[in-house]
């Protein structure tokens, strides 16, 4: 979320590779914490088995396991491509490198976190990700399939782990350069159905695939008509230009879709000057306009707010109509904006306690740059989605989050916004136009009544997704004015782009005066200045310090608890910042929450030098708990480490 310099970002590396840096020594001691077997015999060397072994550790296939800090920290990484440019190392990160997922090296006067290619394609898609990216395709393919793409870009048959055989494969398409010369490489007709299928939305099924083919032979299966193995469409599905998705869909990811069209929009150029002509010829300037407001300050009010005793949002869940409704009138804002900036607020880990860290975003960002980290979040569709009755995806069932075809209208009004307003009021009912006229509607029309039939809502027009993207989204974002009508025969509200807006779109860095720093008005009200970062802002918060009546509950729960999830909520509650546990139940909290043997190990000594009779009957459940239920097989004990120290404590103090 970081601006774009003018030096090339850094890559990032292959798993094997990163092991190989690793001196010697480091190497051992992760191979010894892991509890990693080398067999000195293999013709493999030894950083190919650690690779190898590591891909199995639970937090890569269920990130939630992890501390929630860590988790965000772990998305956060992700979202950064692999590499994350930090100016400190942040507190979070310890877990992630003592179980040797993320690996740090200096860079300059900071650091970066680098999580190795195949770790980033491992992770299971997060909230506020690209569902139709590259990185969510690959996750989701059939393994035949991964196993296909993976031989293409190794030059020779893949092998599993298939996670380390996709890495050459997200070297080239993760590279806008690199695909791009792999477009410009691909055969006539491969080229040419890669394009029909873009200009139809990027999504057909496999009849449709079949049809634009023009494949004669048709297979049929349990699940309908299966494309052939030796057709053009299989020569774009190995290259992971044309992904299947389950049970009989064919999608082009993001980053192709956007090479693709880039051809085509050059090539429709003709259509489009009608409807520029009518704009410029013109003075479409309104009497009365609604100017876009910077949503930073609101999500910041947010932040803060949530950060309240009294106030508990559940992650993987939408956020609360009453807590909602309650917000907006604590802060005079309309429900749909504050859900709106909720939502993506909740994307970028702007609710989680750990962006009080101000070494990795979104912490890290400067006030000014909180805008666009929510404008990102927005554009890349994983955590707000127009087509649907209430736009927070996390509203939705799990299992009704599919993404929509909005990403596709997303793009279109943002392109007619940059050719038709630059600077200028344009009618809303140009840009109505330059939707209808693009060839991608018809198809994103078909695709959006798909998806609503699948996910049982009402399905909207592509015009009226464009509607509530350009005169919601947009004005809330802080992108586009808005311009009343000035009589009902006017063509529309009016809109036009502001110049926070503008900078937004090109990528470039928003022209501001010298920013001005924070400082205090008449000594009561505090100015929050441009380039104070993030997390120094909302460390502002009251601190949601808790008697220990209050923590009470979640002390007897970790104690007495049978459920480990119950245990485990406890336990977090308990080490949330600010609260002050007695130390008893804080290091009963670090033993329930560690990973590793190390970290148990070391809370259970911390409790048994205090010496508090409070910890027997914790201690007590702990010796009791079953001596298998760890492992691959679910025979080993995964107190074993533990076992010695507890049996000597209880027996003293018998």
């Amino acid at each position: 979320m970081a601006r774009p310099s003018s030096s090339a970002p850094p890559r990032p590396i292959r798993l094997v590779d990163v092991l190989r840096q690793l001196p010697e020594a480091e190497l051992s001691s992760l191979i010894g914490r892991l509890k990693i077997r080398v067999d000195e015999a293999k013709r493999i060397d030894v950083p190919s088995q650690v690779a190898r072994l590591l891909l199995q550790l639970p937090e890569l296939r269920d990130p939630g396991i992890l501390p929630g800090p860590t988790r965000e920290l772990l998305y956060r990484v992700a979202e950064a491509g692999g590499v994350l440019v930090a100016r400190s190392l942040p507190a979070a990160v310890e877990p992630l490198v003592a179980r040797g997922v993320v690996y740090v090296r200096g860079r300059g006067t900071g650091v970066e976190l680098l999580l190795p290619i195949a770790f980033l394609l491992h992770l299971k898609p997060w909230e506020g990700e690209d569902p139709r990216g590259v990185r969510a395709m690959l996750w989701q393919a059939h393994p035949d399939v991964a196993s296909s793409i993976a031989s293409h870009y190794l030059g020779r048959p893949a092998t599993p782990p298939l996670a380390l055989g996709l890495e050459a494969a997200w070297e080239v398409l993760s590279d806008a350069a690199a695909l791009g010369r792999e477009v410009e490489e691909l055969a006539p007709l491969e080229r040419k159905l890669l394009a029909a299928v873009e200009q139809v939305g990027g999504e057909v099924d496999t009849e449709e695939l079949l049809d634009l083919e023009r494949e004669p032979l048709r297979l049929r299966g349990a699940m309908g008509a299966t494309p052939s193995r030796r057709g053009v469409g299989f020569a774009l599905e190995r290259r992971g230009f044309l992904v299947p998705v389950h049970p009989n869909r064919h999608m082009i990811p993001t980053e192709v879709a956007a090479i693709v069209g880039a051809q085509r929009r050059v090539e429709r150029e003709t259509q489009r000057r009608e409807i520029r002509s009518f704009v410029l010829g013109d003075d479409h300037a309104p009497r009365r306009a609604r100017f876009a407001e910077d949503p930073a300050p609101l999500a910041l009010a947010l932040a803060l707010a949530v950060r309240d005793p009294g106030v508990e949002v559940k992650p993987g869940v939408g956020t609360p109509r009453s807590l909602l409704t309650k917000l907006a009138t604590r802060f005079g804002k309309d429900s749909e904006r504050v859900a709106f900036i909720a939502s993506l607020s909740r994307a970028i880990g702007l609710w989680d306690p750990s962006a009080i860290g101000v070494a990795a975003p979104p912490g890290a960002l400067p006030v000014a740059d909180l805008g666009l980290g929510l404008f990102q979040a927005w554009r890349r569709g994983g955590a707000w989605d127009e087509a649907r009755p209430d736009g927070e995806v996390l509203r939705a069932p799990p299992e009704a989050r599919e993404s929509s075809a909005a990403g596709v209208v997303r793009e279109l009004v943002i392109e007619a916004l940059q050719e038709l307003s630059d600077g200028r009021w344009v009618p809303w009912e140009a840009v109505a136009a330059y939707v209808r006229s693009d060839s991608r509607t018809p198809g994103v029309r078909r695709l959006v009544e798909r998806w609503a039939q699948r996910s049982s809502l009402e399905a909207l027009t592509p015009e009226e997704i464009a509607r509530r993207i350009a005169l919601n989204s947009l004005h809330l974002l802080g992108i586009v004015d808005l311009g009343d009508p000035d009589d009902e025969e006017a063509l529309g509200p009016t809109l036009r782009i502001t110049p926070r807006g503008r900078s937004y779109l090109e990528e470039a860095p928003e022209s501001r005066s010298a920013a001005e720093p924070s400082r205090f008005l008449d000594h009561q009200a505090l100015r929050i200045g441009a380039s104070a970062q993030t997390g120094s802002v909302i460390a502002l918060a009251p601190s949601k310090s808790a008697t220990v009546s209050e923590l009470q509950p979640s002390i007897q729960a970790l104690i007495e608890s049978a459920a480990p999830a119950a245990r485990e909520a406890a336990a977090q509650r308990l080490l949330q910042p600010g609260t002050s546990p007695p130390a008893y139940a804080k290091e009963l909290a670090r033993l329930e929450l560690g990973r590793s043997c190390s970290e148990k190990r070391s809370a259970l000594r911390a409790a048994l030098e205090l010496h508090d009779e409070r910890l027997t009957p914790a201690l007590r459940r702990l010796s009791s708990e079953p001596v298998t239920g760890c492992g691959p097989r679910k025979d080993q004990d995964c107190l074993g480490c533990l076992r010695r120290e507890l049996r000597a404590s209880l027996s003293s103090e018998q």
